[in-house]
């Protein structure tokens, strides 16, 4: 009788791996099915609703923490959140240099960000990426967001250069030194992650 009982829990536990792995379950195991039905719900290359802070239920959402994605490689619903934020980002009706995943319904730290410190100034993916060390060295920055509507403020305690920890789209790990106003635009789009605001900084300076 226990062994047929140990057989039977092997078996339960091929069932939900398969089923996690089966394309008809793509949201397994980082995305709900709300999740899933908001990002495939048009084309890749499609842009996103933005959420508001004018908007009450947008606005819970943006004070929200968002979670790891722990399933990077493989993992084409992530592969199509990130090309619809880039369509986001990039549409002429949010055009920004920055985007988090929260801004558009997902709590998961994703962010796409505008290497202006590269060549060309690529929109760039991140995935969980962490903030591991500051300078003490402080910038003037005028920020804007896309999530709060005809609002700008000038910030000045974002540090000059922070020291980042992410992964890319194929899971590999890096840690990068970040300055200047590349820098900036990491702090203010891993605050979204963390459901902060760039107006919290305002009232801070």
């Amino acid at each position: 009788m226990k062994n047929i009982v140990i057989k039977l829990f092997l078996i339960a536990i091929l069932v939900i791996t398969s089923s996690c792995n089966s394309n008809n379950k793509k949201s397994c195991p980082d995305f709900s099915p709300e999740q899933e039905a908001l990002i495939s719900s048009k084309k890749g290359i499609v842009p996103m609703r933005v959420l508001l802070t004018t908007d009450r239920k947008d606005s819970l959402l943006l004070r929200s923490k968002s979670e790891d994605i722990k399933q990077i490689k493989q993992n084409p619903l992530l592969d199509t959140l990130v090309r619809r934020m880039l369509s986001t980002v990039q549409d002429s009706a949010s055009l920004g240099v920055g985007i988090a995943a929260p801004q558009i319904g997902i709590l998961k730290r994703v962010i796409l960000v505008q290497r202006f410190d590269k060549e060309g100034e690529p929109f760039e993916a991140y995935i969980n990426p962490t903030i591991i060390q500051k300078t003490a060295l402080k910038q003037d920055c005028r920020e804007g967001c896309l999530s709060i509507p005809d609002t700008s403020g000038i910030t000045t305690n974002r540090s000059y250069a922070v020291m980042i920890e992410y992964r890319t789209l194929s899971g590999e790990k890096y840690t990068e030194m970040v300055e200047g106003f590349t820098a900036v635009i990491f702090q203010h789009e891993i605050d979204h992650l963390d459901g902060i605001l760039f107006i919290d900084h305002l009232e801070n300076n």
